[in-house]
């Protein structure tokens, strides 16, 4: 069995690529910035996640934990979730008619070995209005994503172009992962299997 170390829907729904077969538990490990480098920051949150997941919730010989953190990165600075909807329409100012870099750590724990992964991917937004950063902010969903936006929702109308892994911005790259996996011994079901 896999447990999925996340609160993130987001990440609940793609693990439906890999398998079916999982469990949900996330664990109470501290998110805060661990390090200004956002590909290290969320590489070392994963790490700290999966840890984490294996102490809580004791998984059995055959369980797999796989934990992840997401980040986007912007003029040299770590963007996450918004304190409140004023942080949100700042954020959007910022990423409007610019390039970001959406970078996420993925640490997988099986059998006592630990191992990760990172992935970035670049995002380019469309330059946008005050009357579309408002309407956005409005509604509701730059809330609790990274960077004040969701790449599958309502966002995606103020996306210009990706550069990368389009299931890395939403949150977890399914087919790094899936191979990973894999390559630990970690039973899955999906394409190869």
């Amino acid at each position: 069995m896999i447990i999925l170390a996340s609160q993130s829907p987001r990440r609940r729904e793609l693990m439906k690529h890999i398998t079916e077969e999982f469990l949900v538990r996330p664990t109470g490990c501290d998110e805060h910035l661990c390090c200004p480098d956002p590909v290290e920051h969320v590489r070392l949150l994963a790490l700290r996640k999966a840890e984490a997941a294996v102490k809580e919730h004791a998984p059995g010989e055959n369980d797999a934990v796989v934990a992840a953190d997401t980040v986007v990165f912007l003029d040299g600075r770590i963007l996450e979730k918004p304190a409140d909807e004023e942080d949100a329409r700042a954020m959007l100012r910022a990423l409007s008619g610019r390039e970001n870099t959406v970078c996420t750590g993925v640490a997988v724990a099986f059998r006592g070995e630990l191992r990760s992964f990172t992935r970035q991917t670049k995002v380019r937004f469309y330059r946008l209005t005050e009357d579309e950063i408002e309407a956005y902010v409005r509604s509701g969903e730059p809330m609790d994503k990274a960077g004040a936006y969701a790449i599958q929702g309502l966002g995606a109308l103020l996306v210009r172009e990706i550069e990368g892994d389009y299931f890395n911005v939403v949150g977890l790259p399914v087919a790094p992962l899936a191979r990973l996996l894999r390559e630990m011994g970690v039973p899955i079901k999906g394409v190869g299997q």
